[in-house]
């Protein structure tokens, strides 16, 4: 059982939530504006949860330079990727069909030599981080 969801914030500077998956799992959780130093943090990374505000069709194009750019970092070439299009609990939300094909996902998929994985999330809601905390445990594997 989750439990209720945690208050959520825009994610300005870095955050740390330690997870029992069942072994600890430190989570570290940079905000967008954090890109310049996310590069500081690769060679710590053995799993990468990239969420994307799919309410937001203006950042579309900033998120996918981000992720590509990720993507294509050498410390991360093997490392598990999973991309969360979250903000799905409002009604503006672009759908995952949306989504997929906005950030042309097919195309980055055959190009990219990590594993990618997509789901919808509501992290206000709880919608989908039950998928997130399984795919965690099988990149872990947990």
């Amino acid at each position: 059982e989750l439990g209720e969801p945690p208050a959520t914030l825009p994610t300005v500077g870095t955050n740390l939530t330690d997870l029992w998956l069942p072994r600890k799992v430190t989570v570290r959780e940079l905000g967008g504006c954090m890109g310049p130093i996310w590069p500081s943090y690769y060679s710590e990374c053995s799993a990468l949860l990239f969420v994307v505000d799919a309410s937001n069709p203006a950042q579309v194009s900033s998120s996918c330079i981000q992720l590509l750019s990720v993507l294509s970092a050498a410390p991360l070439a093997s490392v598990p990727v999973l991309v969360l299009f979250n903000k799905i609990d409002l009604p503006c939300y672009m759908s995952l069909v949306e989504m997929k094909s906005l950030f042309r996902m097919q195309d980055i998929m055959s190009c990219a030599t990590q594993p990618i994985t997509m789901l919808e999330t509501s992290a206000r809601d709880g919608t989908g981080l039950a998928d997130v905390l399984q795919w965690l445990r099988a990149a872990r594997k947990d």
